[in-house]
């Protein structure tokens, strides 16, 4: 099947893959004034009821106006999906609105490069190897 080599580096792929394992995406509207650090830490704790041990980290992406959020528990992050029905408001400093849509990070499906593999390896032989993390849609050289 694989070499020893191939089994690795395949490995740390699908660890890339999993980077976004229980965790929600916070959209915010692109509009809308600029959010300082604090000011969405204290939203989140203020608007989802979250406390520190629920929360693994917290990544904010400005310039995409999102916030992703990594869960310790996948039912905590399911109650506050539940919870929220996929939209919540900011209020900023000034007074103005924003809405923020609240989705599950990693739905869909991802285009994934598999590279530096010897030739022998065959494209079932990595479908096989890949398939327990999601359905595989297509292998191309």
């Amino acid at each position: 099947m694989f070499t020893q080599c191939t089994k690795e580096c395949l490995k740390g792929l699908v660890v890339n893959m999993n980077d976004r394992l229980n965790t929600i995406v916070c959209a915010f509207d692109p509009r809308s004034p600029r959010i300082s650090a604090f000011n969405i830490h204290e939203w989140i704790h203020d608007n989802m009821r979250l406390a520190e041990e629920d929360i693994r980290a917290i990544q904010v992406d400005g310039p995409r106006c999102r916030v992703y959020i990594k869960f310790t528990k996948e039912d905590r992050m399911k109650n506050v999906r539940q919870g929220t029905n996929g939209l919540l408001e900011f209020r900023h400093d000034n007074g103005e609105i924003s809405h923020v849509r609240i989705e599950h990070e990693g739905m869909g499906t991802r285009k994934v490069r598999v590279a530096g593999q010897p030739p022998e390896v065959k494209e079932h032989s990595i479908k096989e190897c890949l398939s327990k993390y999601g359905d595989i849609m297509s292998i191309r050289d």
